[in-house]
C-alpha cells in the first residue's frame, strides 16, 4: 500500500487569501483508490521553506503531490526547488516552448519572455500536458519515490489528477486495494458521551478503524475500511456499524451526506405534518434550517424576544404572570402559541435566557429550554447554556431539530 503526502504552495494560502479546497478534493481522491494519506504540508514561496518540506515529505512518502509555484512570475519557484531537492539540472524544453507560443498565437495574443519559464523541467523528468492552461504539469520519479508537481488553479490541478495522476499511480503501485468509509450522523449526545459509549471499539478495531469529529449540535463517527472492493469494504464496515447501532441508537440521525434538515423534510413530508416555531436566542437561524428542511413544511417562523412579543402570541404580561415568568412553562405557552397562530401541526420553541455577563461564543452561561407540541402532547428540553455566538446558535437549533425529528420518529420519551 503507496503512502501519499500533498505540500500545497503558495504564500496566498498562509496568508488566508485562498482556502486550500485542492488538497481537501485531492485528500478525497487518493482514499477513493487506496492511497494513505499520511501528511498535508502548506509552505509559502520561500526556498529555504519549501526544500525543507519537500526534502521531509520526500523523506517519508512514497508519493508526493505538490500544488502551485509552476506560473510564470519570479516567486513561482516550485520548478527549481524540485530540481534542488532531487539534485537534477533544470533544463528548458524546446518543444513545450513551441507549444506555448502556439497555444498563445491561437488566442490571439503574443507569449512575453516570462513565460518561457514554465518550460524549465527537471532533467529526467516526465512531462505531463496541460490542455487547460500555459502551466505543464511534470513527475519525477527516481524508481521509489514520485513527485506529482501540479498547478494551483482548481480545474487544471483536478483534471490532471484524473487523468494523468491515478492512472500512473495505479500502475506504479499496481492498486488494487480501495478506501472506503461510512459517516454515522449523532445529535442529543456530545463527543465525550459518545466516546465513552464507543471507545472501546475504537480501540480494538483495526480494519476497519473508528473515529470520531464533533461539530456543535453534532457528532460523526467515521468508519474505514481497507478491501480488495467497495462491496468487500461495506461487508467490513457492517458488523461494526451495527455494534455502534446497539449502543448509539435513536441518537444515530443518518449516514453520510444526510442533515439533520434533510432527514426532518424527509419526515415531516412522509408524515404528512406541518411545523412552525418561536425562537429567540437562536436569532433566526432555526427558522433557517426549518426553511432549508422543508419550505412547504414550515409555515411560521417567529424571531424574537421580549414582552410585547410574548404577550401578542401569549396573551400574557412577563411581568404578572406566573406561568411566563417560569422559563419551562413560558416555553410551552410559546410553543403552543405559534402553532394555533400558524395552523400548523406542531409548535417548536426555543427560550434562552442568557448570561449577559458571559460573552463566551461556545458554551456560554445560561439557560435554555425547548418545547415541541401538537396541542396534546408535549415534550420539552433543557439546558444550561445560552449564548448567541455561533457555535451556541447551531448547538440549540440543531438540539431543537432533533427533537422534532425524535417526535416524528415516536421516540419522545
Amino acid at each position: 500500500m503507496a503512502n501519499a503526502e500533498i505540500v500545497a504552495i503558495g504564500s496566498e494560502l498562509l496568508l488566508g487569501q485562498i482556502v486550500d479546497t485542492n488538497s481537501a478534493w485531492m485528500a478525497k481522491k487518493l482514499t477513493e483508490v487506496g492511497v494513505d494519506l499520511y501528511f498535508k504540508t502548506v509552505v509559502g514561496d520561500n526556498p529555504d521553506r519549501m526544500r525543507e518540506v519537500l526534502a521531509r515529505a520526500l523523506s517519508r512518502a512514497d508519493v508526493v503531490i505538490t500544488s502551485g509555484g509552476l506560473g510564470p512570475t519570479k516567486d513561482d519557484i516550485t520548478r527549481e526547488i524540485i530540481a534542488d531537492v532531487t539534485k537534477r539540472k533544470l533544463i528548458t524544453d524546446q518543444n513545450l516552448v513551441v507549444q506555448m507560443k502556439n497555444r498563445f498565437q491561437k488566442r490571439g495574443l503574443i507569449m512575453t519572455k516570462n513565460n518561457e519559464r514554465q518550460a524549465l523541467i527537471p532533467e529526467g523528468a516526465t512531462i505531463v500536458n496541460n490542455p487547460n492552461g500555459t502551466a505543464p504539469s511534470f513527475i519525477v520519479d527516481d524508481g521509489y519515490i514520485s513527485i506529482f508537481c501540479l498547478p494551483g488553479v482548481p480545474f487544471e490541478l483536478k483534471w490532471l489528477f484524473e487523468n494523468e495522476v491515478v492512472p500512473y499511480l495505479r500502475k506504479k503501485f499496481n492498486l488494487s486495494e480501495v478506501i472506503l468509509y461510512k459517516v454515522l450522523k449523532v445529535a442529543g449526545m456530545g463527543e465525550s458521551n459518545v466516546d465513552e459509549l464507543i471507545g472501546h471499539l475504537m480501540e480494538t478495531s483495526n480494519n476497519p478503524t473508528v473515529g470520531v469529529l464533533a461539530h456543535p449540535g453534532q457528532v460523526d463517527i467515521r468508519i474505514t475500511a481497507k478491501s480488495s472492493s467497495s462491496k468487500e469494504a461495506l461487508k467490513l464496515i457492517s458488523p461494526l456499524e451495527n455494534s455502534i447501532r446497539d449502543v448509539l441508537k435513536e441518537h444515530i440521525f443518518g449516514v453520510d451526506n444526510q442533515t439533520l434538515e434533510s432527514v426532518v423534510g424527509e419526515l415531516l413530508l412522509s408524515s404528512d405534518k406541518t411545523v412552525s416555531c418561536y425562537e429567540d436566542v437562536t436569532g433566526g437561524l432555526l427558522s433557517n434550517k426549518l426553511m432549508k428542511a422543508n419550505p412547504e413544511r414550515f409555515l411560521q417562523g417567529v424571531v424574537c424576544g421580549g414582552e410585547k412579543m410574548i404577550q401578542k402570541l401569549t396573551g400574557e404580561f412577563t411581568t404578572n404572570s406566573d406561568k411566563v415568568n417560569k422559563p419551562e412553562s413560558l416555553v410551552k405557552l410559546l410553543a403552543n402559541a405559534v402553532r394555533l397562530e400558524s395552523g400548523s401541526d406542531y409548535g417548536l420553541a426555543v427560550h434562552g435566557i442568557p448570561d449577559k455577563s458571559d460573552l463566551a461564543q461556545n458554551l456560554a452561561r445560561g439557560e435554555t429550554h425547548i418545547c415541541i407540541t401538537d396541542g396534546e402532547n408535549t415534550t420539552s428540553r433543557a439546558y444550561n447554556m445560552s449564548g448567541r455566538g455561533n457555535p451556541d446558535r447551531n448547538r440549540i437549533s440543531s438540539n431543537a431539530i432533533d427533537l422534532l425529528r425524535l417526535v416524528l420518529v415516536g421516540k419522545n420519551a
